[in-house]
């Protein structure tokens, strides 16, 4: 009898592990279809969805697709905006701001302040003021391949001020870009502004926010080291002689400010630099003794006398950098199939080539420029290039070319040939210069839930 009871628990013990083996594999099947189909609603969950509510019309047919093809663009294009990234990414990890092209968008938020309501606005830079009879360089808005950035907002970028100061240095185009800066947000600062054009010997201009403490300055400085056009209003243009290792005279009054914004690069392109090897040598002085160098080579070395000085003396948890790519100046209409003696004159449509890069502005320099920053990164000092070159080439048509203040009346010559006086490096305000701001502003204050913070653009 107790064989025959062992017997049955053999049985019983097989009949159990194949019960468990069939019921493991049922159970599995199940969990996996489960997780399937949770992923799946995951997945939807994670998508924009738009539901539309349709209602009888006697709308005509052909109205109605284009009703469609309309409403179906605006939601592609709404549910692009409404993306949301991981909280450890913002819009500028994930998406190259600075490769697209140019839109003509006349019923967009652009131009983004009207000339004549900005009382700070440089006359230089008042091309309708001045002249120019049409406007539609103001409309063309940057769009992004595969993405966009905010649209501008005064009020929010002016709350992220307090209490800051931002301070662009370099060269008159940077002065140009901190124009557009102040006609962007002055408006949107409430209470009592001022500004000041001639502090330390006219090398720092200061546009101050009593009531809100901010200060948007700009520092000329076209070589950033000590050269022979400290002076911003009395400098020679026929040649270009520098102190290669002197920064600090000018430097010395950008340690304070909470976000710094660089540039130079016109005033390296002349073929060659005079480098001044004597300390008691005046800058343009008579008796110099000098090196002459290459301009590419002289841009690289001033770079690095402009990376040890950050190195050293800026902090950069404290302090935000940024560097301003090259900028395009089309002084050969030639390079877009224009006239052989043209220029930007009378230019006023873009280049619609995205791939279009202008004669004037020389590659090597952009790859030293951005060498030189991967260098300072590697060492833990991060200054973000704000590549703005390539769309700034095909902008021909937002130069000032004659339409600005002549502070000398033009010569009988150069009435006849306006071309060959025309201003093709600087830009028109509203412009794009603003779009740089823009693009800037993306980079100072990134978006890490697009969704909540963007505005329809």
């Amino acid at each position: 009898m107790g064989k025959k009871h062992y017997s049955i628990g053999l049985w019983n013990m097989k009949t159990l592990f194949h019960c468990s083996v069939v019921m493991f594999l049922v159970g599995g099947l199940a969990t996996l279809v489960f997780y399937r189909n949770n992923n799946q609603v995951a997945g939807i969950g994670n998508d924009v969805k738009v539901t539309l509510i349709t209602k009888t019309s006697t709308t005509p047919a052909n109205e109605n697709e284009n009703m469609n093809t309309d409403t179906n663009r605006i939601l592609s294009d709404h549910q692009r905006r409404l993306k949301i990234l991981p909280p450890s990414l913002s819009l500028t990890d994930t998406c190259d701001l600075f490769s697209g092209r140019w839109v003509h968008d006349n019923k967009s938020h652009y131009p983004l302040y009207k000339e004549d309501e900005c009382p700070y606005l440089n006359a230089d830079l008042a091309c309708l003021t001045y002249g120019r009879k049409d406007s539609k360089y103001q409309q063309w808005r940057w769009q992004p391949h595969g993405c966009d950035f905010p649209r501008f907002d005064g009020k929010a970028i002016v709350e992220r001020l307090k209490g800051k100061r931002l301070l662009f240095v370099g060269d008159s185009v940077n002065r140009n870009q901190w124009d557009s800066m102040m006609c962007m947000l002055h408006s949107s600062i409430p209470g009592k502004k001022k500004l000041n054009m001639g502090g330390l010997n006219r090398t720092l201009y200061t546009f101050t926010s009593i009531d809100y403490n901010i200060s948007i300055d700009y520092y000329w400085a076209p070589m950033l080291v000590e050269s022979n056009g400290d002076d911003p209003s009395n400098h020679r243009l026929d040649h270009r002689t520098i102190r290669i290792n002197s920064i600090e005279k000018h430097a010395r009054h950008w340690v304070d400010a909470d976000i710094l914004v660089f540039n130079t690069y016109l005033w390296w392109r002349l073929p060659i630099i005079k480098f001044l090897k004597s300390p008691g040598s005046l800058l343009g002085g008579p008796n110099q003794v000098y090196d002459e160098v290459n301009n590419v080579q002289a841009y690289k070395k001033v770079l690095e006398t402009w990376s040890k000085w950050v190195h050293s003396h800026i902090d950069p948890t404290k302090t935000k950098m940024f560097f301003m790519g090259l900028t395009a100046t089309h002084s050969r209409a030639t390079d877009w199939g224009g006239k052989k003696q043209g220029t930007c004159y009378k230019e006023t449509e873009p280049v619609m080539d995205d791939r279009f890069w202008e004669s004037g502005t020389d590659p090597k320099m952009l790859q030293i420029l951005e060498s030189s920053l991967s260098k300072l990164k590697a060492k833990g000092v991060n200054v973000q290039l704000i590549n703005i070159t390539q769309l700034t080439q095909c902008r021909k048509d937002a130069h000032p070319t004659v339409h600005r203040k002549l502070w000398t009346p033009l010569t009988d010559a150069q009435k006849k040939n306006p071309e060959r006086a025309s201003d093709c490096t600087h830009w028109c305000l509203p412009g794009v210069p603003d779009i740089w701001n823009e693009l800037l502003l993306a980079h100072i204050f990134p978006v890490t839930e697009t969704a909540s913070l963007y505005k329809q653009r």
